[in-house]
């Protein structure tokens, strides 16, 4: 068994307002050593104001933040031991990239010798050995954000704190910069704690999110947890794509108009309350046959297909939900079946794949 890492910073009830605004509301986290950790939601849920506090550039207006056990409250953030690389990279346009990496130690006033190894250290770790003497201008966007990189981790901080890291770059860039960040993260063994608002992103790289809404924090866990058990109806919507039945709770599932639809009820709704019973596209098939007695079974029409080339989306309406429910099928079952718009068909899931949570 796996022992869980030692806890390096800890956020202890903490709220924060703006004059009549509440950004931040009683959030309370603990971040692990050498972890890679996501701070996830829409615009405006708090999650800029929370790194913004764990930085030094703006106090809690109540609670505390502990970087090993001690609060770090009173530092002003050049004293502190994290360091916050900004959206913008903020590149030193006269600087060499081996200039821009240097410049903090410099700062400093370390001996020559060491500042020089230490930066052709991480010019190996982040791959900019080549380009060490070309200025911004002339790297590529992946590149500028390897140096902003690499200029935030010479300093050798116990935490990076890391605002939309990747959200100048286009979406091909993006999808490779985020492999990347995970390698560096690993190869360096300092903690990261990102923001972003992107749930795919969040997904690919954080060993654990936390998702906010209106400031407050509504879970934590594993990209795995929080995707396949969300807590509730934001989270379920907010990361990936969910169908939801409306109904109410009876043993065994939920009732929706005459349908049962089978799914574990959470000890905390009593039968009879309002529920939502929510299941995944990627869960969802197309019926062929007989089917489990655990199984439930919904018949439809088809009314739009999205093609995405290594899948489709099929946009299926049902007798029991207004809206169009979605079922993401392989390349290979389209083939199989040559979906159409107007088709009949009847969709099947696994009791195992519903999610019931109150309305």
């Amino acid at each position: 068994m796996t022992r869980e890492a030692a806890t390096v910073l800890e956020i202890r009830n903490v709220s924060k307002s703006f004059e009549a605004v509440q950004a931040v509301r009683d959030v309370s986290l603990s971040i692990r050593e050498n972890e890679f950790f996501a701070l996830l939601g829409p615009s405006g849920c708090g999650k800029t104001t929370l790194l913004r506090m764990l930085a030094g550039f703006e106090k809690p207006s109540r609670g505390e933040i502990l970087l090993d056990g001690k609060d770090i409250s009173p530092i002003p953030p050049n004293r502190r031991p994290l360091n916050l690389m900004f959206q913008s990279y903020a590149l030193f346009s006269h600087m060499t990239v081996r200039g821009n990496i240097s410049y903090g130690l410099e700062m400093e006033n370390l001996p020559k010798g060491e500042i020089q190894a230490r930066v052709n250290d991480i010019l190996e770790t982040t791959r900019l050995t080549e380009a060490a003497n070309r200025r911004p201008a002339q790297l590529s966007g992946g590149q500028r954000q390897r140096v902003a990189l690499a200029r935030a981790l010479i300093k050798r901080p116990r935490v990076l704190l890391l605002d939309e890291p990747l959200a100048a770059l286009d979406k091909k860039l993006r999808e490779s910069m985020q492999l990347e960040l995970k390698r560096l993260q690993n190869e360096v063994g300092v903690t990261f704690v990102v923001v972003t608002h992107d749930q795919e992103e969040a997904l690919v790289m954080a060993d654990r999110m936390a998702v906010l809404k209106d400031g407050v924090l509504m879970q934590v866990g594993s990209p795995h947890q929080v995707y396949e058990h969300p807590n509730n109806k934001f989270v379920a919507q907010f990361i990936g794509v969910m169908n939801f039945f409306d109904g109410e709770t009876v043993d065994g599932g939920v009732k929706v108009k005459d349908e049962v639809l089978l799914g574990a009820v959470p000890p905390e709704l009593g039968r009879g309350q309002a529920a939502a019973i929510a299941v995944r596209p990627e869960r969802l098939e197309i019926a062929n046959g007989a089917m489990p007695a655990d199984h439930n079974r919904l018949s439809g029409q088809v009314v739009e297909i999205a093609y995405h080339g290594l899948d489709v989306t099929l946009s299926v309406r049902t007798p029991i939900s207004e809206q169009a429910i979605l079922v993401r099928v392989s390349a290979n079952a389209s083939d199989r079946f040559k979906f159409a718009a107007g088709q009949n068909l009847d969709i099947v899931w696994s009791a195992t794949h519903s999610r019931i949570m109150a309305s």
